[in-house]
C-alpha cells in the first residue's frame, strides 16, 4: 500500500514535470513562429511603401486639399520618382498636369506656388498650426539667394556653450546644435512667390516680384509657437544656419550635436582604434580594468575604471 502510494505520488509529480517541459516546448515554439511573423512583416514592409495617391481625377489648376488624397502601399519597385508620402509638403500646392485616379502623387506634376492664388498673402500662405518668424542670415546660410519661397530647410544653430575645463575652470566653446528639420520658407525678404509685377515697372524682378538688388538678408520660416520662440532665442546668444532639402524629401531623422569631440572621433576613428586598443589592453593589465577618455574642450582625460 505504501508503495502504491510513492509510484502514484511519483507519477503525478512525472506528469507535472512533463506538463511543465511540453508548456516551455510550446511556448519557446509560439515565440519562434512570432518572431519569424515579425521579420517577415519587417521585410515585406521594407520593401513596400505609402505613397498619396489621388481619389479622383484632379484637372490642371486644382489647389490641393487632404480630403482630394488618400494614402496606399505600393511595392517600392513601382513607386514613382518624386513620389508624395506626405500631406504636411503639399497641402495648397497647385495641380499643373492633370492627375487619373489613383494615380500616385508626384511634385513633378505640383506647383508651390500657392501663395499666387492667395493674393500673395503671407498671412494666408502660413499653415495652419504655425508661426511666420523672419531670421536674419547672411549669403552662406541663405545658399547665396538660391533659397526660394516653397523651399524646404534645416535649421542648425551655432551657439557658444559653457564647459568646465581640466583645470576647473568655466570656457566657452561653439556647438552646432541641429534645431528643426523640414521647415517651410514662406518668403525671401519680400519674395513671398507672388505673380511678377508689370514688365515695365523695373524695380522688380522677371520673377516672383522681389525687389531688385542685392540677396536678401531676411527669410520668413513657417515654426510651431513653440519653436518660433526657440529660434527667437537662438538668434538672441548666436546665429543659425539653413541646409537645403531635396523637394522629395522630408524624412525627420535625430542627428547628434557636433563639437570637438564629435570632430575628433569623425575625423581620427582610424588613430583611435589602433592607439586606444593599446591604451586600454594596457591599462587593464595595469588596474585590472578599463580606461575611460573624457574630452573637456580641448583637453583630454583618462580615468581608470575597474
Amino acid at each position: 500500500m505504501q508503495r502504491q502510494k510513492i509510484f502514484l505520488i511519483a507519477g503525478v509529480i512525472l506528469a507535472i514535470a512533463v506538463a511543465f517541459m511540453v508548456k516551455g516546448y510550446l511556448d519557446q515554439q509560439r515565440a519562434v513562429i512570432v518572431a519569424q511573423a515579425k521579420q517577415a512583416v519587417a521585410q515585406i514592409q521594407a520593401n513596400q511603401s505609402a505613397v498619396l495617391v489621388a481619389k479622383r481625377d484632379l484637372p490642371k489648376g486644382t489647389v490641393l486639399d487632404p480630403s482630394m488624397l488618400e494614402t496606399a502601399i505600393i511595392p517600392n519597385e513601382y513607386v514613382q520618382p518624386q513620389a508624395v508620402s506626405t500631406l504636411d509638403r503639399i497641402s495648397g500646392m497647385v495641380v499643373v498636369a492633370p492627375f487619373s485616379k489613383n494615380e500616385q502623387i508626384s511634385l513633378s506634376k505640383l506647383s508651390s506656388q500657392q501663395q499666387s492664388t492667395m493674393g500673395g498673402s503671407l498671412a494666408m500662405a502660413t499653415p495652419i498650426g504655425k508661426r511666420a518668424i523672419t531670421v536674419s542670415v547672411d549669403n552662406v546660410s541663405s545658399l547665396l539667394g538660391m533659397i526660394k519661397p516653397g523651399d524646404y530647410v534645416d535649421v542648425i544653430g551655432l551657439l557658444p556653450v559653457p564647459v568646465q575645463t581640466s583645470e576647473g575652470k568655466t570656457a566657452t566653446q561653439t556647438e552646432v546644435l541641429p534645431l528643426f528639420q523640414n521647415v517651410l520658407i514662406l518668403a525671401v525678404g519680400q519674395n513671398t512667390g507672388a505673380p511678377a509685377a508689370p514688365a515695365g515697372d523695373a524695380r522688380y524682378k522677371k520673377e516672383g516680384g522681389a525687389p531688385a538688388g542685392d540677396i536678401s538678408p531676411y527669410i520668413t520660416i513657417a515654426l510651431g509657437p513653440q519653436e518660433a520662440s526657440l529660434i527667437a532665442f537662438v538668434l538672441e546668444q548666436g546665429k543659425i544656419r539653413l541646409t537645403l532639402r531635396s523637394p522629395a524629401d522630408s524624412q525627420v531623422q535625430p542627428i547628434q550635436p557636433a563639437g570637438w569631440d564629435t570632430l575628433f572621433r569623425h575625423v581620427t576613428p582610424q588613430t583611435q582604434g589602433a592607439s586606444g586598443e593599446e591604451e586600454a589592453k594596457k591599462a587593464e593589465v595595469d588596474t585590472g580594468g578599463y580606461s575611460i577618455d573624457i574630452y573637456r574642450g580641448l583637453s583630454k582625460e583618462k580615468i581608470s575604471v575597474k
